[in-house]
């Protein structure tokens, strides 16, 4: 009984970590773009789908919130993970080339997707958090973070790594005999039916989850309402306190970028020619160097102001954005992985911030309306990136890519160079008052 108490109500803590770390560890990310491109969509098609993924995150996010609170946190979890099923069946079984089909399957694969991640959003954390025994639950909480986090980071590397060997047939085929090599079309789908069985793991773990005992009030209706009346309120004052709002405007603009490309990365690698399977090594690489962001984010956001290492930021954005855009080598990626790991220094640079300049009562509400904020540009982003690939498909796929990374440099020096120019009194005269 002892051991139950100390390992939460169910073992619910010990399956968060579970849950966390094979809900989030996916093989196709270091092959997502040329996954899609592989079975038949454009370039411009495939960014199309990031606005659609976006969107859906961006309309569900809030109410999905309510849901965990009202119906239950098991329940969405186990909602995220039947959804998981699905929209990987989506991606597996479309036909490739299939036209219309093809693209609808997909479409329905990212707005499972986003559909998904909302439900999960939060419901895994707060279930975890409620099943631990309430003496020393914080400092129980720190240690469990802790290890869900080191399991993340562990459970990233290898998917990055196998996902970029299995979408590689050349790599597989030459560890089998003649007579039982496989396509390249089988071989793509690899990463996708390794995710998929994931998904199915993620629903047997949460159905074994227990929903703790808690007080909860209303309905989802009227808990949605509620959520949604705390996020507008909050939302104004973020939109209208001079500090915040050029913390979050300023923030997106790099973001919405910076994001896009990390989204489209296996096209570009592909179009420097490296082979599909160094593009697992290439993330898993990335994502071991962005272990050093945070700590040199945390010196220099000690030392000099926020709007300061916002300018360091976008100088280091721009310079990631010259030097990827002629992608004709293989040193393009240096400047690629410059760019990738700016998002760390970026993340940790407004989450400080906005911690700082918003009260207890309304900080998580804040932070929620950042995200929201965020998924917006990037979608819009997105959806500008999509309508410039599209203009340009008379260049041939690798040109047209080249052209739009050249329009992002201009773009980005005239936008984030004016919201610096505006901000910098908003973010040197003082912090925010609550």
């Amino acid at each position: 009984m002892e051991d139950r108490e100390k390992d939460g109500i169910g073992g619910n803590p010990r399956k968060y970590v579970w849950f966390t770390t094979l809900y989030n560890a996916r093989a196709y990310y270091p092959i997502l773009a040329v996954l899609f491109l592989d079975l038949g969509l454009t370039l411009d098609q495939f960014v199309m789908l990031n606005l659609v993924w976006a969107a859906t995150i961006f309309i569900f996010e809030v109410p999905s919130g309510a849901l965990a609170d009202t119906l239950g946190r098991k329940t969405l979890l186990v909602a995220a993970s039947v959804l998981m099923v699905v929209e990987m069946s989506c991606l597996l079984f479309a036909p490739k080339d299939g036209g219309w089909l093809l693209f609808s399957l997909c479409v329905a694969n990212r707005l499972l997707s986003g559909l998904s991640e909302a439900a999960a959003s939060g419901a895994d954390e707060a279930l975890a958090y409620d099943s631990m025994p309430e003496e020393n639950r914080e400092e129980a909480w720190d240690e469990l973070l802790a290890t869900a986090m080191r399991f993340r980071s562990v459970g990233f590397v290898i998917a990055m790594v196998i996902g970029g060997l299995l979408y590689d047939p050349a790599i597989i085929n030459k560890t089998l005999p003649d007579n039982l090599e496989i396509s390249a079309e089988l071989a793509h789908r690899l990463p996708v039916a390794l995710v998929l069985m994931q998904a199915i793991a993620c629903v047997s773990i949460t159905l074994g989850m227990i929903e703790p005992v808690r007080k909860i009030g209303g309905n989802a209706w009227e808990a949605s309402q509620h959520a949604m009346r705390l996020t507008l309120k909050t939302a104004r004052w973020v939109f209208t306190t001079p500090r915040t709002l050029a913390i979050v405007v300023i923030g997106l603009s790099i973001d919405s970028i910076v994001r896009n490309f990390a989204t489209i990365n296996s096209s570009y690698y592909r179009m420097i020619e490296l082979p599909a399977w160094s593009f697992g090594f290439i993330g898993a690489a990335i994502g071991l160097g962005g272990y050093i962001v945070p700590g040199i984010a945390a010196r220099l956001n000690k030392r000099f102001s926020t709007w300061t290492n916002f300018a360091i930021i976008a100088g280091l954005a721009l310079t990631g954005l010259i030097g990827v855009m002629p992608g004709n080598s293989y040193w393009c990626l240096l400047p690629a992985a410059l760019l990738m790991m700016t998002m760390g220094f970026l993340a940790y640079t407004i989450s400080r911030s906005l911690n700082k300049a918003a009260d207890s009562s309304k900080r998580a509400t804040v932070l929620s309306v950042k995200g929201l904020a965020f998924n917006l540009g990037y979608g819009l982003f997105s959806l500008a990136f999509s309508r410039s690939l599209a203009s340009t498909e008379g260049l041939g796929a690798d040109n047209a890519l080249r052209q739009v990374l050249l329009w992002q440099i201009p773009y980005f020096v005239i936008v984030v160079g004016l919201l610096l120019w505006w901000g910098h009194s908003r973010l040197t005269s003082g912090t925010a008052t609550s």
